[in-house]
């Protein structure tokens, strides 16, 4: 799998999100890598009832949740849209 040193050449994908710590989300990568990010930073994901947020589904290249209308895409978690983007539009800054 690993040709280069580092990540270049592979491609991100979601294989499990959990919960293990309060106020935070952790997402584990096929590739083996592991984010955890804060949930604030996630605003439809902090709607989502804590009871309900371990019933999340793979929709695209993100997760969702039946309660939620949004999909938390790869590129949001790892925070670099130029590189990981899914789409060839062009995303615009706040």
């Amino acid at each position: 799998m690993y040709k280069t040193e580092g990540y270049w050449n592979v491609t991100p994908r979601i294989k499990r999100l959990s919960f293990p710590h309060r106020g935070k989300f952790q997402v584990d990568l096929q590739d083996g890598r592991s984010i955890m990010m804060p949930i604030s930073a996630f605003p439809s994901l902090k709607r989502v009832p804590v009871k309900e947020r371990e019933k999340w589904y793979l929709m695209g290249g993100g997760v969702t949740w039946d309660s939620c209308s949004e999909v938390i895409h790869i590129e949001q978690i790892l925070g670099n849209y130029q590189n990981y983007a899914h789409e060839t539009e062009t995303l615009s800054q706040p």
